[in-house]
C-alpha cells in the first residue's frame, strides 16, 4: 500500500480545520489530526512575564503523543482507520493497491521538525491581521481569551511561527483564507487527488500485470 501525509498550517482562525474536514470528506481512504488535540492541560502550561499563558508554541503541546498517533498510522493505515470506526473504501483484495491519507491540521505543525519531514504536501492558510482579531473575538476559548492577549500574545506568535517556516520549510502553498470555501476545497482536492494517482500510475508502470 502506499501512503500519503498532507498537511494543512495557518493562523488560527485562518480556515484550516474546516478545509481539513472537508477534505477529509473528500478523499478516499484518509484520516485526520488535528494538533489542538494535543493540548497540555491549563495548569502546566507557562505564563510570560504580562500574565499571559502561553498556548502559541510547541511547549503546550503533547507533540510526543501527536507523533506516536502519526507514526501509528505511518505502520497500519488500515488498523488505525478501523480502530477509530472508519470504513476503508476498498475491497479486501485491493487493500495493497490503495493510497492512503494522513491530512493534520495544526497551527504549528511545520514548526515541528520530525512531524514536517513526513509531509508530502504542505497548505498554510492565511488571512489579514484585522479578519483574524474579529474572529479570534467571536469564538470562546477554554480558558477565554485574557483582554489584550490576542495583540499581546496570539499575533507575535503567529508572525514568529511564520517568519520561522519561512526559513526552514519549502515547498508551502500558501492559500488565501478570505476565497470562497468552496474554491479553496477544490483547488487543494485537485491537488492532493493528483498526486494520489501518480502515485498509482507509478505501480501501474512498475507491476503493469
Amino acid at each position: 500500500m502506499k501512503t500519503l501525509l498532507v498537511g494543512v498550517g495557518g493562523m488560527t482562525n485562518g480556515g484550516k480545520s474546516t478545509l481539513s474536514m472537508s477534505l477529509h470528506q473528500q478523499i478516499p481512504n484518509s484520516c485526520l489530526i488535528a494538533q489542538d488535540s494535543y493540548f497540555k492541560d491549563d495548569s502546566v502550561v507557562p505564563v510570560d512575564s504580562n500574565g499571559f499563558k502561553q498556548y502559541d508554541t510547541l511547549d503546550a503541546l503533547h507533540m510526543d503523543t501527536m507523533m506516536c498517533e502519526v507514526a501509528s498510522w505511518r505502520r497500519d493505515p488500515l488498523s488505525f482507520m478501523r480502530q477509530r470506526a472508519l470504513n476503508p473504501e476498498h475491497t479486501a483484495s485491493s487493500a495493497d493497491e490503495e493510497v492512503y491519507v494522513l491530512i493534520v491540521e495544526g497551527f504549528l505543525i511545520f514548526n515541528h521538525r520530525p512531524l514536517n519531514e513526513l509531509f508530502y504536501k504542505r497548505y498554510f492558510m492565511e488571512i489579514p491581521y484585522d479578519v483574524c482579531k474579529t474572529r479570534r473575538s467571536s469564538r470562546v476559548y477554554t480558558p477565554p481569551d485574557p483582554p489584550g492577549y490576542f495583540d499581546g500574545h496570539v499575533w507575535p506568535m503567529y508572525l514568529k511561527a511564520r517568519q520561522e517556516i519561512e526559513s526552514m520549510v519549502s515547498g508551502i502553498v500558501f492559500l488565501d483564507g478570505l476565497k470562497p470555501k468552496e474554491e479553496l476545497l477544490a483547488a487543494v482536492c485537485k491537488d492532493v487527488c493528483q498526486e494520489i494517482e501518480r502515485l498509482r500510475e507509478k505501480d501501474f508502470y512498475l507491476f503493469p500485470f
